[in-house]
């Protein structure tokens, strides 16, 4: 028995700590597992920037299309989500949100982001990019709606964001137009585009590249970090977080890396912030 020998494991995926927490509370997971995706030194710099530009950057890549001027439909607005929404408004789009999630709703439309439905968006998107990490998101009540030429892709997780079986049923055919661009023809001649049929568009197409080093460095530090963490200390069988001090100490590695060199508290200020005298 092969899991019996293992000590544990860390997951850098947000599906796959969904997955191991659902074990979890079902009594299914059987060795302690480090959820390095959650942590923020990963979160808020492997999936916002690493995500949303390598994202961006095989959307333009594989379609040969501009960015600017298009109505960009980003369906999520997690961390991935909002990389999205902020490289391609960047890069002059103009960026509609699709979230379930109120705060996350009201953030993105904070930033200045349109926030919609999915029934109202599939009228007049040009690119739609979902990054949900959920089933079906784009379905056939929304093909239906949606202008000739629109491209879709998924960013979140596995090929099931976009139904593409719904849009086969609804197309008359279906033919590969270019290397990882699939063309749906719909009953009343407009045409739909899918790229990397649904799966990551940044990490299963031909021209996709995936996240640079500059940022994968920090995730494979949080990975080896936390393992040594845990072959040094008896964890009980569940999901743990990143040590808070792992997590800093990898943002520290990262600016000295990048040679840039923060300010540090004064002993003074540091007695202020533990004081409950002072200030009050």
């Amino acid at each position: 028995d092969i899991l019996s020998k293992i000590r544990g494991g860390s997951e850098e995926t947000t599906t796959g700590v969904k997955r191991l927490r659902a074990m979890h509370k079902k009594n299914a997971l059987e060795i302690p597992i480090i959820a390095v995706n959650d942590t923020p030194a990963k979160r808020l710099f492997d999936n916002r920037f690493g995500t949303g530009e390598s994202t961006v950057n095989a959307v333009m890549s594989i379609t040969n299309s501009m960015i600017a001027g298009k109505n960009v439909i980003v369906v999520g607005f997690g961390p991935v989500g909002q990389g999205i929404a902020m490289r391609t408004d960047g890069l002059g789009a103009d960026v509609t949100v699709i979230e379930t999630d109120p705060i996350r709703a009201l953030e993105a439309a904070m930033q200045g982001f349109r926030v919609t439905n999915m029934d109202e968006a599939s009228k007049y998107g040009d690119i739609f990019i979902t990054a949900t990490g959920n089933y079906k998101v784009i379905g056939k009540e929304h093909f239906e709606k949606m202008k000739d030429g629109a491209i879709l892709c998924n960013s979140g997780h596995f090929n099931v964001e976009v139904d593409l079986e719904g849009l086969e049923e609804i197309s008359t055919e279906s033919r590969e137009i270019l290397e990882d661009i699939k063309e749906y023809k719909l009953e009343d001649g407009r045409k739909l585009h899918v790229l990397a049929e649904g799966r990551l568009v940044n990490l299963a197409g031909e021209k996709s590249l995936g996240h640079p080093a500059e940022i994968m460095d920090m995730s494979f530090a949080l990975q080896a970090l936390s393992l040594e963490h845990m072959v040094k200390n008896d964890l009980p069988v569940k999901v743990h977080e990143v040590p808070a001090e792992i997590d800093r100490k990898v943002a520290q590695l990262k600016l000295e890396a990048m040679n840039i060199e923060i300010e540090e508290l004064t002993k003074e200020q540091m007695e202020y912030e533990e004081s409950w005298k002072l200030g009050t």
